[in-house]
């Protein structure tokens, strides 16, 4: 058995801000470093070993991952990479939400928010906030940078990353961490879960809160659960 634990990274100062981030690099906030660090803390209690640890090329995933590790008196070492970066909200990027779900209306706003095959708008190649991307990014290989994503081209990503370089880890029935976002994780969750493209609508993923997920050799979730009940989301399971 395995043990897969998935952290969405602490408050970032876009969410703080009620922005739409996707690519954009943005910080933790004040309040994210705090989650990061109640994360560290709340891992450490499991009292098991972790062998590997992966995220994502934004800072906000990195610097919970790496307090995560701090908080444990582990070695920063860990696996970065883009096809764990967050879903890509094209032109939508660095939009107020309220403000943007005024202005289209709420359907079309949950369209792009929560569908499983919508994508925004696509981002302008000389849109600004192309300068405010990962520094990692020029390693993406030429081509594979997009301009807009639905959550299922963001499934399309990371799966088959996880399937490549994750599930040869749960295999061996290794301990594996994921410190990543809201909607890459969603997307991982849809495949654990056996999530179907309606209901995964309806799945939110807390920042910072553990989610531990119990995995036999043969891919089978056995158990799973957060650890901090009071911030717990409903987790749906092959709906």
């Amino acid at each position: 058995m395995s043990t897969l634990i998935l952290v969405r990274h602490g408050q970032s100062v876009w969410n703080a801000e009620n922005r739409f981030t996707g690519w954009v690099d943005v910080d933790l906030s004040e309040k994210g470093i705090l989650e990061a660090q109640k994360s560290g803390q709340l891992i450490k209690n499991l009292n098991i070993n972790i062998d590997f640890f992966y995220t994502s090329f934004l800072k906000r995933a990195i610097k919970t991952l790496t307090t995560i590790l701090q908080e444990n008196a582990l070695e920063l070492k860990f696996n970065t990479s883009w096809e764990l970066n967050e879903r890509h909200y094209g032109s939508l990027t660095g939009l107020n939400k309220e403000e943007t779900k005024k202005k289209i209306g709420e359907e079309q706003f949950k369209k792009y928010r929560r569908s499983w095959d919508v994508q925004p708008p696509p981002m302008s190649e000389n849109d600004t906030n192309h300068d405010l991307f990962s520094p990692l990014n020029p390693s993406i290989p030429v081509g594979q940078i997009p301009f807009t994503e639905s959550l299922k081209d963001t499934y399309n990503r990371v799966i088959p990353y996880y399937k490549k370089e994750i599930q040869k880890h749960i295999n061996e029935s290794k301990n594996v961490l994921i410190s990543a976002h809201g909607n890459s994780l969603r997307a991982l969750c849809k495949h654990l879960f056996n999530i179907s493209n309606k209901k995964i609508s309806e799945l939110e993923i807390p920042t910072g809160n553990p989610l531990i997920i119990e995995i036999d050799n043969n891919q089978k979730v056995l158990k799973y659960y957060y650890l901090d009940d009071t911030r717990a989301k409903t987790i749906i399971f092959n709906q």
